[in-house]
């Protein structure tokens, strides 16, 4: 019998079961593409989000942080709906996870409650040889499908790391959303699994690292929205706004501040989108069936 080999992150609490054991350390990683999910209460846009993505990737590892909406069932049930209830993976963290911005700051690496830690667990699920970080209000379009089905096997060996932009929609109604084009969303989503690959404390959040000679690939626009709802708290997740409030790395996060909160008074900011679907279609369906994958590229920001 092989000996039981240690953890590769122990937990600061000493919990094994939430430790981090990658599995590279096993033996190879099949061929194809994993996206993993970070969850707590997205039961609202998982009918959305999951069924997609199971058509665009090999398998989905879905973890579940606390949620109290039935996340997990929702999530396997629309799975089942596309007859991938197979493909779909659904572990539990159930430790309360730090903030992001000052509280992820105080909060030491290893431990169980750290944004680090918590996405190196989540990750360490993953048996293929590519990885996607992805979020539980991010829908693919129909256009974004065909291009992720496609890159899951095109990436095969090439140690590239892949930016997807992504498009805040703004949901106020079932019929009336804003989708915001007046700034460029774009962070890398898909890495491949391996030591140089694993994420490291930043200041207000956690980084995933790659080496300098990946290769970078950038795709194209229009393959992604991402959920906001106008009657929701949409920065529950951060200590408060004045964790990016001045930081040139939390540029982005401002933009979607004022577009959220400009929205909810009535304001329309440059570059922001009024969409409205046609009678008996949710909106979402229609920006991420058939409005964006129409519109005319480049994308127009007036």
């Amino acid at each position: 019998m092989s000996p039981v080999r240690g953890a590769d992150i122990p937990c600061l609490e000493q919990d094994p079961a939430y430790d981090v054991h990658w599995p590279w350390r096993d033996g190879p990683l099949s061929q194809g593409l994993t996206c993993v999910f970070r969850v707590k209460n997205e039961a609202r846009n998982l009918p959305w989000v999951i069924p997609p993505m199971l058509e665009a990737v090999q398998h989905v590892v879905l973890v579940d942080n606390l949620s109290d909406d039935g996340t997990p069932d929702v999530a396997r049930e629309a799975a089942a709906s596309i007859g991938a209830a197979d493909r779909l993976e659904v572990p539990s963290y159930p430790h309360r996870v730090s903030r992001a911005g000052t509280e992820h700051l105080a909060t030491r690496h290893d431990s169980v409650h750290s944004l680090t830690h918590f996405y190196n667990w989540s990750f360490s699920h993953v048996r293929t040889a590519y990885s996607m970080k992805w979020d539980g209000d991010m829908v693919l379009t129909t256009e974004g499908v065909g291009v992720l089905r496609d890159l899951s096997w095109q990436l095969e060996d090439s140690n590239a790391v892949v930016a997807v932009p992504r498009h805040p929609l703004s949901v106020e109604s079932e019929q009336v959303a804003w989708l915001d084009l007046g700034f460029r969303f774009l962070e890398p989503w898909i890495y491949p699994m391996g030591p140089e690959f694993t994420f490291v404390k930043a200041f207000e959040w956690e980084v995933r690292e790659f080496p300098e000679t990946s290769q970078r690939i950038i795709a194209p626009e229009g393959l992604c929205v991402e959920l906001k709802y106008l009657d929701g708290d949409e920065f529950a997740h951060w200590t408060d706004p004045e964790s990016f409030a001045t930081s040139w790395r939390n540029r982005r996060k401002r933009r979607e501040w004022a577009v959220f909160h400009a929205l909810k008074e009535g304001t329309v900011p440059p570059g922001v989108h009024e969409i409205r679907a046609p009678e008996g279609v949710h909106v979402v369906d229609h920006v991420t069936r058939d409005w964006l994958p129409r519109a005319p590229r480049p994308l127009q920001v007036g």
